[in-house]
């Protein structure tokens, strides 16, 4: 069951969550086409591109699963993802079109880039963490900026992260430590960036 929680809320899903969710209440009229044009990029450059990476570096011996186990093993993609990243943020989604996706994805890239300079220190933060606080600080965003009601998706986020969090500690794949400082580093640049665009 823990380690299911770990797959279903993996945090390579998270960005795609943040997308669909946003897409899906917006009050604001976004044609069809856009969408689908912002979304399959997306899915391909966050989603497909990330998993193929990690198959690469497994086959040629840089990281021994998917689970990244060790602070080594996680640098090359999260790099990997940084530029995966700013590729969406200088390409794909634009403030002029869409700011708060745009933020969003910046608070993404700084909680990526404070993960990585972690995993130098030699301390694993936690990944899942970091990316569920993310999406529940976008979710509380979104909710002031566009006034609407959406404490039953927040309220499901926090569940979520206290499932996510207690899977992780009994997985015994973290420490409580490493499971704060990822919610921590998953808010914070959400928290800065949120002002920029309410």
């Amino acid at each position: 069951m823990q380690k299911s929680i770990s797959y279903i809320f993996h945090p390579i899903f998270m960005p795609l969550i943040g997308v669909l969710f946003y897409f899906s209440k917006s009050p604001r009229f976004i044609p069809l086409p856009l969408v689908q044009s912002k979304l399959v990029p997306i899915i391909i450059l966050t989603l497909i591109l990330p998993i193929l990476v990690n198959v690469l570096l497994k086959a040629i011996g840089k990281v021994e699963s998917i689970e990244l186990k060790t602070t080594e093993e996680r640098i090359i993609p999260l790099i990997v993802y940084c530029i995966i990243l700013l590729i969406v943020i200088k390409r794909i989604i634009t403030p002029f079109e869409f700011i708060e996706l745009y933020y969003f994805f910046l608070g993404v890239f700084g909680s990526t880039l404070a993960s990585i300079v972690l995993n130098m220190l030699n301390f694993k933060v936690s990944i899942h963490m970091l990316a569920i606080s993310g999406i529940l600080m976008f979710f509380i965003g979104l909710s002031v900026h566009f006034g609407i009601n959406i404490l039953g998706s927040i309220a499901l986020v926090f569940l979520i992260m206290g499932a996510v969090a207690t899977s992780r500690l009994s997985l015994k794949a973290h420490n409580a430590n490493e499971v704060f400082m990822g919610c921590l580093i998953g808010i914070a640049p959400q928290l800065m960036l949120i002002p920029r665009w309410l």
